[in-house]
């Protein structure tokens, strides 16, 4: 699909997005809004001041409600009163090594939100598509070379992951319970999951994150201290699982029994990298700094080995990434070398290059 395309089924269209003032939504919202749609967004406050969604000033791009995802009766108010024709679940607790220090947090918020907003949509009385993010980390990971595909088994070992799990399971219970395929025409709702890869993009500063802790490192001209370098991750610019999505949803309103199923976004099975390499590259990009390998340091259990199949997204919905790894890489060090004299215009101007390459 070309970006008139995308303008063409946005435009004016309502979109929700809950957990709109994260790394990925804040994105998400600039997107969307480049292609003329009026957008809600549902999410807790930014916790930074150099949060992405502060920098790009989200809030004159958005009508922004800040509030918890688990606060069930605000959640669906907030979706009732919009009427959304569009819906994207991006609020989580998002960080593996964080799902140690509140396993409980992390399960109520990325296990009973998802379950807050699908009950939601049993009283939203007009045809919406749906598209619930959750992880490439859902599947029982046997850390094999083989990439995962969407209708292997679900598992995740930490609470993190396995709480998105949970959500994958969750929405195909009300799927099958409330939005069967067969009474569509009767509830009207089309509901799909997603999972992508390691997503890396200018603006992510949270902590535990291999991009940000680089940036930082790079910033203050430190070295980096790398945790896990013979870890092997799907590395993607941010850009390219969005569109994925929004790929899909536009696509749902055409077909929205048959695409309520849950689809894969990473880059080409070969276009993977370690840690290590990663930091490499964005060293050399960013023309000076160095790291130091982090030796006999306990930590909690991390996957060394992930790789998703596009299969499924590449044969139905026609989408493939845009990036190579080192491509998103050099696009993400880019944003950090560049950002601080009008962040919000650098991110545009990434934006609307990466939709004249469509």
């Amino acid at each position: 699909m070309g970006v008139d395309q995308f303008r063409s089924i946005y435009e004016g269209k309502k979109v929700f997005i809950t957990g709109h003032t994260g790394f990925k939504g804040a994105w998400l919202v600039m997107l969307l809004h480049e292609l003329g749609a009026e957008i809600k967004g549902y999410s807790l406050a930014p916790k930074r001041e150099n949060d992405l969604y502060n920098l790009i000033n989200g809030d004159q791009l958005c009508d922004s409600v800040i509030d918890d995802v688990r606060n069930r009766e605000k959640l669906a108010q907030s979706i009732l009163e919009f009427q959304p024709d569009f819906i994207f679940h991006m609020a989580a607790q998002a960080l593996v090594l964080e799902s140690y220090n509140t396993p409980v947090e992390t399960y109520d918020t990325n296990v009973m939100g998802t379950i807050h907003l699908l009950d939601a949509l049993r009283n939203l009385k007009k045809p919406c598509k749906s598209v619930v993010i959750t992880t490439d980390k859902v599947y029982e990971n046997l850390e094999r070379l083989e990439p995962y595909q969407e209708h292997e088994r679900l598992g995740g070992f930490d609470p993190y992951s396995n709480s998105k799990a949970c959500a994958e399971l969750a929405v195909s219970s009300y799927r099958n319970s409330f939005f069967n395929a067969k009474e569509f025409p009767k509830h009207q709702q089309s509901i799909a999951t997603v999972r992508s890869g390691n997503v890396i993009g200018g603006g992510d500063w949270a902590a535990f994150r291999i991009i940000p802790d680089l940036a930082k490192s790079l910033l203050e001209n430190k070295p980096l201290i790398v945790r896990n370098p013979r870890a092997v991750r799907p590395w993607q610019h941010v850009l390219d699982p969005l569109l994925g999505y929004l790929t899909l949803a536009a696509q749902m309103v055409n077909e929205p029994v048959s695409l309520s199923e849950a689809f894969n976004f990473g880059p080409e099975d070969e276009d993977t990298l370690t840690v290590e390499e990663l930091v490499k590259t964005a060293v050399n990009q960013w023309g000076t700094g160095s790291y130091e390998v982090a030796e006999n340091i306990e930590q909690p259990h991390e996957a060394n080995l992930l790789r998703l199949s596009i299969a499924k997204s590449k044969t139905i919905l026609n989408w493939e990434p845009q990036f190579k790894s080192r491509e998103a890489i050099s696009y993400t060090i880019d944003w950090y070398k560049n950002y601080k004299k009008d962040p919000a215009a650098y991110t545009l101007l990434q934006i609307k290059s990466f939709l004249s390459k469509l």
